[in-house]
Parts: C-alpha cells; sequence; structure tokens
C-alpha cells in the first residue's frame, strides 16, 4: 500500500531482538498510520517486509499493481462499516470489521481497497514475503470472515487466532510459508502466553494500552506505536496492568535476499523493471 524505495535483505541476523517506534505517515486527509519496515529490525521482521497500522476514512491509493509478495489486509474489530476491496482476480468483496484478506500477488495483479462513504478502517496493511520460487505463482487469494476466527482465551485476556495454530486451535493457513498471527486483546491485570516453535521468528506491535512482553531470552515495556522482534523464543506471554492491545506475528524466516521497489518484492532490480513493464503495458490484467 505504501513505501517508496529500493531495499535488500539477504543472510542471518547479528542480533536476537530488535525494536523500532516506525514513522508517521499520511496522506490527504482520509490516510494515516505509523509505518515499519524490515530494514528497522536487524533481519528478525522476516518473513514480513513493511507493516502499516493505518486509519482510512476516505479513498486514498486507488488501483494498484503488486508482484513478489503478498499484501495482507487485517481489520481490527473497532473499524466501523465496510472497506471494499477488489482485485484483478475478479474478487469484489466488503470486508467487514475484524475480518483478514489475504492477496498473494506472486508474479503481479492489480488491487484496490477503499472506506465505504462513512465508514473507519482500523487496520494492519502487511507484505509478506514470497521465497523465490513462488515469487512468479499464479496470483490468489483469500477472504477469512471474523466470525470464522477462533478465539483462544488467557488469563483475563483473548486472543483472536487469525492465522496459524496456536493452544489446539487451527485458524486460517498462511500459503507457501508458515505464519501465525494473533490479535491479543489483554484486560487489566491479565495475561496470555503463546507457545511456539523456537525456529520462527517473532514480530510484535503494540495498537493500544502499555504491556509487556517476555520470552525466553528477554522482555521489553510495550507501549502503543512501538514494535520488537526477536529470535530463539518458545514462550512469549503479555501482560498488563492496566489492559492492551497487541497483535503477535510469528513466522519461518526465509532468509533469502529479496529488492523492494514500492509494492513489489523480487530477487533482482531487472525483475522489478519487467514487472513494472507488464504493469504498463497492461499484462497485469483489470478491475473492469
Amino acid at each position: 500500500m505504501t513505501t517508496q524505495h529500493i531495499d535488500k535483505l539477504a543472510g542471518v541476523p547479528c542480533e536476537t531482538h530488535a525494536q523500532s517506534e516506525g514513522r508517521p505517515l499520511r496522506i490527504g486527509d482520509g490516510f494515516e498510520a505509523q509505518s515499519y519496515q524490515h530494514a528497522e529490525f536487524s533481519g528478525l521482521m522476516d518473513p514480513l517486509i513493511m507493516v502499516d497500522h493505518f486509519t482510512m476514512t476516505k479513498p486514498t491509493f486507488g488501483t494498484h499493481a503488486h508482484a513478489g509478495l503478498s499484501a495482507v489486509t487485517v481489520l481490527f474489530e473497532d473499524s466501523e462499516g465496510a472497506f471494499h476491496n477488489r482485485d484483478s482476480l475478479g474478487n469484489d468483496l466488503d470486508l467487514a470489521p475484524g475480518d483478514l484478506y489475504w492477496f498473494k500477488a506472486a508474479r503481479g495483479a492489480l488491487h484496490n481497497e477503499e472506506t465505504r462513504p462513512g465508514a473507519r478502517t482500523h487496520a494492519l496493511q502487511v507484505f509478506v514475503n514470497l521465497g523465490a520460487e513462488h515469487r512468479h505463482d499464479e496470483p490468489s487469494a483469500f477472504h477469512v470472515a471474523a466470525a470464522d476466527i477462533p478465539q483462544l482465551t488467557g488469563d483475563r485476556a483473548t486472543a483472536r487466532l487469525v492465522l496459524g495454530e496456536a493452544g489446539g486451535f487451527r485458524g486460517a493457513v498462511a500459503p507457501d510459508n508458515p505464519l501465525t498471527l494473533l490479535d491479543i486483546d489483554i484486560k487489566a491485570g491479565g495475561q496470555f502466553t503463546h507457545n511456539g516453535r523456537k525456529d520462527h521468528y517473532a514480530w510484535i506491535i503494540a495498537i493500544k494500552g502499555a504491556s509487556r512482553v517476555t520470552w525466553n531470552t528477554g522482555s521489553a515495556n510495550l507501549r502503543p506505536g512501538k514494535a520488537i522482534a526477536f529470535a530463539d523464543a518458545t514462550n512469549i506471554s503479555f501482560s498488563s496492568e492496566e489492559g492492551a492491545h497487541v497483535v503477535l506475528f510469528r513466522g519461518q524466516p526465509l532468509r533469502q535476499a529479496f529488492v523492494q521497489r514500492g509494492p513489489y518484492a523480487m530477487g533482482t532490480a531487472e525483475e522489478l523493471d519487467a514487472v513494472e513493464a507488464a504493469y504498463r503495458s497492461g499484462r497485469l490484467g483489470s478491475l473492469d
């Protein structure tokens, strides 16, 4: 949805955790976001490339292309009204509060998301990297309605299992590479613990309220806007004295080099040039 730079990432991180408060982003009078980029997290955001925590009240971006990645939209339950989603695969639907839409652009496809009149969309827009063997796949997409998302319970805490497996439950399955997504609400004095695989990286963003996250080798205080990433964790616990809303992504790192240019990510700049040429010539389809 956003970002207009070229960046590259490869290899194994030399640090075990990293944190950032991102950067503010405003477009017109209908879009505000805090944007987080993989380069800010010493490789520990892998397989995520970018996350925008945004509020949209007016159509902002228009029809645009994606390629070499999946563009994932996660609506929070406090969104109001409908978020109209269309793509060149023929999908045309309204996302409701709490829904997820996974758009695997792969070799290239067109996308458009905009608020319906009077709506206020509070959400995350996430760019998920694709392994080199999947960057030229056929595009695909799926929608998960809020009513179909399992809910886990902790001590005065609940978590929506938007993707992946946790606590003996299974949510929607991310294509190609394992990814767990937990949307966690902690009441005052509450606690929630997630147990997962040590070889999966964790990336956490604090949405609302003050909380504390603790994992096998460390801990950190979280406040709204702060994001943290770390490796080598099995148990991850959250607690809050006043109540908080946090989101946890936990995924298998790809550890593959890629080059990003705005809404595209490919292995080389030449591949990016080819995608842009395909877009200009109309070979990525249309929304008509």
